[in-house]
């Protein structure tokens, strides 16, 4: 350090300090756009009803949870989880009805519609985590390597969390020629990665890019942002509605319910499927991931309030992100799709399956997890709970999911 560095603002200096991880702070032009956003509001984008994003409730209690023996064991398989090794074969011809889906695992999903190729939030990083050595790391392998996944035409990002924006995976896909469809604020990231600005397409809410004559419409969702320690809410999360001559689609990324979901489904729906997070939810932060019940909930919101199409559910069984037991989301969901009488799809990691034709629908997890006392079940399975309670105070040991 030399003797002009102690006369930098400290704020210049933490900077200097971030790893490359961290990503970029959006700035210029790209920052004059997202103060024009209406979404972002006295200096942070706002979410589309009011929703506490960080952890509330009792420390103790959720420290009690968390580190207890038994529930950690509860949180991870007992054994291998059963990935199905995706190969060329598996991919190589079209989908005979036109939509194929493959759950890569956690919100990772390749979706082949209408001739072209959709990568959903890719994650192919060992730890969700700015750094290598710390931070969850991933619970199964992935199911084929990215070079063996072949031309994609599009990669989808939901929001920059490091469980959906992974730096050594966005790096791999910057050295091909696919288009990414991004968030307001997000492509600061991209761009620091070696993303080319004429290859992105950053949307705000209700916005709609072309690519290869699928539309891709970024749609609101109930969450939040951010890779640092400090979070100033300057870049969007966001739902996607993917849509082709034949097919629509949605992912939701991460979101807590809201009444959004009937809109989004009243303007862009039915769909023929829909990828809906489902796990890493908890009572100590209800406004910003849903449980299953409530997943169950925003899939008939966006088909019009009926069964329709198929539900893949998402943002689970990767990750260890939350104090429910890692086999529940499964076992959750399936109880609501019956109760709603809601087809869904249950694949194992890297498992291709078309919704229009025959499901996957073995509980393949119960073979490597523990028995899941079904506890949702006393207020009748799929039954969205009632508003939560008033937090008492803030926490920071769950940090930015």
């Amino acid at each position: 350090m030399t003797g002009a560095d102690y006369l930098l603002p400290l704020r210049t200096k933490l900077r200097s300090m971030r790893t490359e991880s961290f990503g970029a702070d959006p700035a210029g032009a790209r920052m004059e756009r997202i103060r024009r956003s209406p979404h972002f509001v006295d200096g942070a984008f706002q979410n589309p009803v009011g929703a506490r994003i960080r952890p509330s409730g009792s420390t103790v209690e959720f420290a009690k949870t968390y580190f207890q023996k038994e529930q950690r064991a509860l949180r991870t398989p007992n054994g291998a989880v059963p990935v199905h090794p995706t190969t060329l074969a598996d991919l190589a011809a079209p989908p005979v009805s036109g939509l194929r889906l493959t759950w890569m695992g956690h919100s990772s999903v390749l979706a082949e519609i209408d001739g072209r190729r959709i990568l959903f939030d890719p994650v192919w990083g060992e730890r969700c985590s700015p750094f290598p050595f710390a931070g969850p790391k991933r619970l199964h392998p992935t199911p084929l390597s990215l070079a063996a996944l072949g031309p994609v035409d599009v990669v989808v990002i939901s929001h920059d969390h490091y469980d959906h924006l992974d730096l050594p995976t966005i790096r791999a896909l910057a050295g091909t020629d696919t288009v990414f469809a991004v968030p307001l604020g997000v492509g600061a990231h991209l761009e620091r990665w070696g993303v080319p600005a004429a290859r992105m397409h950053e949307l705000d809410w209700n916005e709609t890019a072309t690519v290869a004559g699928i539309s891709l419409t970024a749609t609101p969702a109930r969450h939040f942002c951010g890779r640092g320690l400090r979070n100033g809410q300057h870049t969007l999360w966001a739902s996607w509605v993917v849509a082709g001559p034949e097919h629509r689609i949605y992912h939701s990324g991460d979101t807590g319910y809201f009444p959004g979901f009937r809109d989004i489904g009243a303007e862009h729906g039915p769909f023929d499927a829909t990828m809906i997070q489902i796990g890493a939810y908890s009572e100590y932060w209800p406004d910003i991931h849903m449980t299953p019940a409530e997943g169950m909930r925003a899939h008939l919101d966006l088909q019009g309030g009926r069964p329709h199409g198929v539900l893949l559910p998402i943002h689970w069984g990767t990750f260890n992100l939350a104090p429910h037991a890692w086999a529940e989301p499964g076992e959750w969901t399936k109880d609501a799709g019956e109760e709603a009488d809601q087809p869904v799809a249950f694949p194992r990691p890297g498992e291709p399956f078309e919704p229009a034709g025959e499901l996957p629908s073995d509980a393949w997890w119960r073979g490597v997890s523990r028995p899941v006392v079904p506890t949702w079940r006393s207020s009748g399975p799929g039954r969205v709970p009632d508003e939560a309670p008033e937090p008492e105070r803030d926490l920071d040991l769950a940090g930015d999911r």
